[in-house]
């Protein structure tokens, strides 16, 4: 999924940001794990948000997932701000969980339910 901009007008040209759900899992788990990255010159726009809305829409609309799941270092407070402000619950602390930058960082784990989105 592209967030995209032009002129600071949404609609097309540069892209702004990326998002994605990975590791889908159907079944019984109806789940995946969400990926995203907003690029500098559109940061602090609301862009990220709006297109994680989108998302989350699509996830629990079409694909008929029940379960959506962000890890977030817990410094990066930018990424944390937006999965609160899209209706994510923090569930849990990963220490060591990825090998980034040449050492394990500890991550956030949050999640939310189609009933959280549904009634938020």
């Amino acid at each position: 999924f592209l967030v995209c901009e032009k002129d600071g007008e949404r609609g097309g040209g540069a892209i702004a940001g990326f998002i994605n759900i990975n590791n889908i899992v159907h079944g019984g788990f109806r789940c995946g794990a969400l990926g995203y990255g907003v690029f500098a010159h559109a940061a602090g726009r609301g862009l990220m948000r709006e297109g994680l809305g989108l998302v989350l829409d699509h996830a629990f609309g079409p694909m008929r997932l029940h379960r959506l799941e962000i890890n977030a270092q817990p410094r990066n407070t930018a990424s944390l701000a937006l999965a609160r402000s899209c209706g994510f619950r923090l569930e849990g602390f990963s220490p060591k969980m990825l090998f980034i930058d040449g050492e394990w960082r500890d991550h956030e784990r949050w999640a939310i339910t189609a009933e959280m989105r549904a009634s938020g």
